[in-house]
């Protein structure tokens, strides 16, 4: 699948002789395989520890010109399926938490396979589409294929080669298998079981036995990883996101990267946000992992955000860590404000700059207390409904 294109698509589709040259429409999907774009990845484990790295200076262990077209489509490709961050022109390079579970050696077989199902099909919008079309059956022929993603979103001129880098994710994962004189497309359950998923629960029936197969089979690739992922140095930001560009948006990052990661620097915690796992706003399985297994959880309660409230609800319902923070000019409810919150004055930049160190201290002296604390956390669950849990008690839930 060459492409001279930087950008991830063809620029230009030849026509007949003495035609003029048209626009080729733009792609929605890598330009090349999964497995093709693995090595950035894995040389990122090899060469920096799993670990963020200058692009030159990666580029250089792999004795290859980091400015060359091939090694610039390696980083887009790499990008487009979430395996690393950072562009051509980005001084740093780093893995996706995916990212490092589908190139680490030393990842849980089960756990490497459904970080790389996660990301060359499941979050591949056509890929996802075809699979879901196709999934548990006889593979059809290209050109059906080919008809069916045209009706859904996919322009005729880059058609063929979706369904192309789709089959080729799908037999290198192993997704497509011969049975009966047929070649079939398999679900990511059946794989994840073949593969040894059932070791993750450790679980049985309620007689001793083994689960039933039925049970298996509804795990999802981001269920495995979910609970398969280490989150033991893991503070998740709870956050009002808002679309790119957005006064959500600008508070959300400027919270991120000058208040809460300078605090958490001396705390040994790696700071995760929602959006970061997750389409924004989208409460998906891994969320609700990092928010209910993180060690602390930092709620930021600014817009009065109706996602981040849930989000917050759950954290109580699990009874750890957690700090509140708010803009002063945001009102909080009775129910969540007589906990610990850090309050910030961000009216303007002329009061906000002046305190920023005094902030930053402030948030860190609070995690470090909430970490601290022993046994489960009060919430107002267990302020005002403490036999909430005892209805779950010997109900296997």
């Amino acid at each position: 699948m060459a492409d001279s294109g930087e950008n991830g698509s063809k620029n230009r589709v030849a026509t007949p002789q003495g035609g003029k040259k048209r626009t080729r429409s733009p792609r929605t999907f890598p330009a090349s395989s999964l497995l093709e774009a693995l090595p950035l990845a894995e040389a990122i484990q090899k060469f920096a520890a799993g670990q963020r790295v200058r692009r030159l200076t990666l580029f250089e262990k792999l004795g290859r010109s980091a400015e060359s077209g091939p090694s610039r489509q390696l980083i887009t490709n790499s990008a487009q399926y979430g395996l690393t961050k950072g562009s051509y022109t980005a001084e740093w390079l780093e893995l996706t938490d995916e990212g490092r579970l589908a190139s680490a050696d030393e990842s849980a077989p089960v756990a490497r396979l459904a970080a790389r199902l996660e990301l060359a099909i499941t979050r591949v919008e056509p890929f996802n589409k075809l699979y879901e079309q196709f999934k548990d059956n006889r593979l059809p022929s290209a050109a059906v294929m080919r008809d069916f993603i045209v009706e859904n979103a996919v322009p005729l001129d880059n058609a063929d080669e979706c369904v192309e880098t789709f089959l080729a994710n799908a037999r290198d994962l192993g997704l497509i298998r011969m049975y009966a004189g047929a070649e079939r497309l398999l679900t990511f359950q059946l794989l994840l079981d073949d593969a040894g998923s059932t070791t993750i629960h450790d679980e049985r029936e309620q007689d001793g036995s083994e689960p039933s197969p039925a049970r298996r089979e509804n795990l999802s690739p981001a269920q495995v990883l979910a609970e398969t992922s280490d989150l033991s140095d893991v503070c998740f930001l709870i956050s009002p996101i808002g679309e790119e560009g957005s006064d959500q948006r600008k508070h959300a990052d400027l919270v991120l990267g000058s208040l809460i990661e300078p605090a958490l620097e001396g705390l040994g915690l790696r700071l995760v946000r929602a959006d970061k796992i997750s389409k924004p706003g989208m409460i998906s399985a891994q969320v609700i992992d990092h928010i209910v297994r993180a060690p602390l959880v930092i709620a930021d309660l600014s817009f009065g955000n109706p996602n981040v409230f849930y989000e917050l609800a759950l954290r109580h319902a699990s009874r750890r860590a957690i700090v509140q923070i708010v803009r002063g000019s945001d009102h909080l409810p009775f129910d969540v404000g007589q906990f610990r919150t850090v309050t910030i004055d961000m009216a303007d930049i002329y009061s906000l700059v002046p305190q920023i160190d005094g902030h930053r201290a402030e948030i860190a002296r609070q995690c470090r207390a909430a970490i601290g604390e022993e046994g489960p956390v009060d919430s107002p669950l267990s302020l005002f409904y403490p036999a909430f849990w005892k209805q779950f008690e010997g109900t296997g839930r």
